[in-house]
């Protein structure tokens, strides 16, 4: 299998997730200042594809899911380059906590730093790069704009910020577990694009994201105090994206494959038959004794799969089939 297993996914969160809390906080802070521009590009062009009169007269959701197949270029930079965005270190830094690779205070030193420099790196990229950049000086974009700040931060009640935060990160950090899962580029961006598309289309709230959406708006004219969108947005929007990609992806997969499952192996080779059963098996994979009827002997069966491939030929199962080497020939092998 050409991806890593759930179980090997999660371990290398874990892995991430021990490296980043011991990053240096001056390399933290200018990484994750580096992500918010980079996620910003995403929420810019998601923004000027929205500004369509027309289709949002006649085809909202058409042009709502338009729009939202473009948003995934920011998180694929930002997956791709490394940078810190911390609606995904919200997944990494608990898996490694709860695997006891770093400490609650790691966690939040962690969280702070890439909170507030996301937070600088989006204002700045909102500012400078597209406000006195003049990218949405046209009349159709300022009302966009200000209609896309005021549906994010005015509309919708505080709870329901909140709900949709938790579900925004739950597919936000299952498109990183995804991306992590993957061994190459191509497959990688495959991954990212789906989930991102869908929390977009259905209209989720990332607080990251509504760093810039709801400051052009205000930028343009939306009458939006920023204490007010810092308690009716940000603040729920936060609580709800620690929660989705904390719980329901980091301590959930940690606990279906890293609790009372022992060491994980992670190859970075292609694997055979073992990666295909951890890849369909899931993660209770307990042994199960297998007695024969004929003269007694019990064996595990964990690992095994029925031999397919013999008179019939099957290419999937001559695939899976283990191979047998000849000890002396590896031996030989290893001598040359």
């Amino acid at each position: 299998m050409d991806a890593f297993t759930p179980q090997q996914t999660i371990e290398l969160i874990s892995r991430i997730g021990a490296k980043k809390s011991k990053m240096r906080i001056d390399k933290l802070w200018w990484n994750s200042v580096m992500a918010g521009p980079l996620l910003g590009f995403g929420c810019a062009i998601t923004l000027s594809t929205n500004a369509a009169p027309w289709y949002q007269e006649n085809a909202p959701g058409l042009i709502r899911t338009i729009a939202a197949s473009f948003f995934p270029i920011g998180l694929i930079t930002v997956v791709l380059t490394g940078a810190d965005l911390y609606t995904s270190n919200v997944m990494f830094l608990p898996v490694a906590l709860l695997h006891r690779r770093c400490s609650i205070l790691d966690v939040g030193k962690s969280w702070f730093v890439s909170f507030f420099g996301n937070l600088a790196g989006m204002l700045f990229f909102m500012a400078i790069i597209v406000g006195y950049g003049g990218v949405f000086e046209a009349e159709v974009y300022k009302a966009e704009s200000i209609t896309f700040a005021i549906g994010k931060a005015v509309t919708p009640h505080w709870h329901q910020i909140f709900l949709k935060a938790i579900g925004a990160n739950w597919l936000v950090c299952l498109a990183v577990f995804m991306a992590i899962s993957s061994r190459e580029i191509i497959s990688k961006i495959v991954a990212i694009w789906w989930p991102i598309t869908a929390f977009v289309s259905l209209g989720l709230d990332h607080v990251i994201a509504n760093m810039f959406l709801v400051p052009i708006g205000i930028w343009n004219g939306a009458p939006i105090s920023v204490g007010y969108y810092i308690w009716k947005s940000m603040i729920p929007a936060l609580i709800g994206n620690t929660l989705g990609g904390a719980f329901f992806v980091g301590t959930v997969y940690w606990y279906l494959y890293l609790t009372g499952e022992g060491a994980t192996h992670v190859d970075f080779g292609i694997g055979g038959q073992d990666t295909a059963i951890d890849e369909a098996g899931g993660p209770m994979g307990r042994a199960h004794a297998v007695t024969c009827k004929h003269c007694g002997s019990s064996s595990s069966n964990v690992g095994q799969l029925p031999d397919s491939s013999g008179r019939m030929k099957s290419g999937v199962g001559q695939e899976l089939k283990p191979v047998v080497q000849d000890q002396g020939q590896h031996d030989r092998v290893d001598q040359v």
